[in-house]
C-alpha cells in the first residue's frame, strides 16, 4: 500500500525546513538513484514502477506510474523517486584546495560547483548560510551523484575566512581581478566565489589575499561576466593545471 503518510512525507521534503527537520532528501530518476545506492548515504525509501534496484526489501516500493505522478516535483516524472538520509558532515578542516560560496542562489549553479569539486578533487566546499540548499532537489539532480562524494558545508564564511587566511592564501574572483593565467598560484588555498547578481560582499572582500580575473578575449561589450559555474570551472581547471605542472 502506498500510503498518505508516505505521500505526506515526499511532498514535505520539497521545502527545506522539512529536510532539516527529518535530516531527510529525495532524489528522482534511476541515474542519480543508482549513484547514490553505491555511495555511504543511507537509503531511507525507494519508490519504483520498475523493480530494478538492488535495496533492502522492506525499503523499496513497487508502486505505479500514477502514484509516481503524485509524489514527483518534475513536469515529466521519472521511473523512481528515493529518499536518502543526509549524511553527518564535521568541521572542514583547512587544507588542500577549497571552495567557499558567497550567496550563491541557483540551484542549477550549485549542483554544477558540487560535480566540479567532485571532478578536480575538492573534498570540502563551504557556503554561506545564504547560499542555495545543497538538498535542493534541483541541486541534487544537477550534481549528478556527486553530492555524495564532496563535503558541503553551511557556516559563517567570514570567520571560516578570517581564521583560514592565516594558514593559506584566500582567492577572490573580481572584475578588476588580475589575470589569473599570469598569476602565482599556490597549489593549496581557497577559491571565493561570489552571487550571480552582487558578486563576492564588501564584509568577504577584506578578506581576499589575491584577487583573481578570467580576462575577456572576445571583443563583444555587451557580455559583462561569467557565469558563475562556469568561472568554478576555469578556476578550478587552472589551479589543478599548476598544481600537475608546478607552473
Amino acid at each position: 500500500m502506498f500510503s498518505k503518510s508516505q505521500i505526506k512525507l515526499i511532498k514535505s521534503l520539497f521545502q527545506k525546513k522539512f529536510r532539516n527537520q527529518h535530516r531527510l532528501f529525495l532524489i528522482e530518476g534511476k541515474k542519480g538513484i543508482f549513484e547514490l545506492l553505491d555511495s555511504s548515504l543511507e537509503l531511507h525509501s525507494l519508490y519504483t514502477v520498475e523493480d530494478i534496484f538492488n535495496a533492502s526489501e522492506e525499503k523499496i516500493n513497487l508502486i505505479s506510474e500514477t502514484d509516481l505522478k503524485k509524489i514527483s516535483n518534475l513536469h515529466t516524472p521519472q521511473t523512481a523517486l528515493a529518499i536518502f538520509h543526509m549524511p553527518e558532515v564535521t568541521q572542514p578542516k583547512i587544507n588542500g584546495l577549497q571552495v567557499v560560496l558567497d550567496e550563491v542562489q541557483d540551484p542549477g549553479n550549485l549542483g554544477t560547483i558540487i560535480r566540479l569539486c567532485d571532478w578536480f578533487g575538492v573534498e570540502d566546499l563551504i557556503c554561506s548560510p545564504g547560499t542555495v540548499d545543497c538538498y535542493n532537489p534541483k541541486v541534487v539532480q544537477a550534481t549528478m551523484g556527486s553530492i555524495s562524494r564532496v563535503k558541503i558545508h553551511y557556516l559563517g564564511i567570514t570567520e571560516y575566512l578570517t581564521i583560514a587566511k592565516e594558514k593559506t592564501p584566500v582567492y577572490g574572483t573580481f572584475l578588476e581581478g588580475e589575470n589569473v593565467y599570469t598569476q602565482t598560484l599556490s597549489p593549496e588555498g581557497i577559491i571565493v566565489l561570489g552571487n550571480e547578481a552582487n558578486g563576492i560582499s564588501s564584509q568577504v572582500e577584506q578578506l581576499i589575499s589575491k584577487k583573481l580575473l578570467i580576462p575577456k578575449f572576445g571583443n563583444s561589450q555587451k557580455t559583462e561576466s561569467l557565469n558563475v559555474a562556469t568561472a568554478a570551472a576555469i578556476f578550478l581547471s587552472e589551479f589543478s593545471r599548476r598544481k600537475i605542472t608546478g607552473k
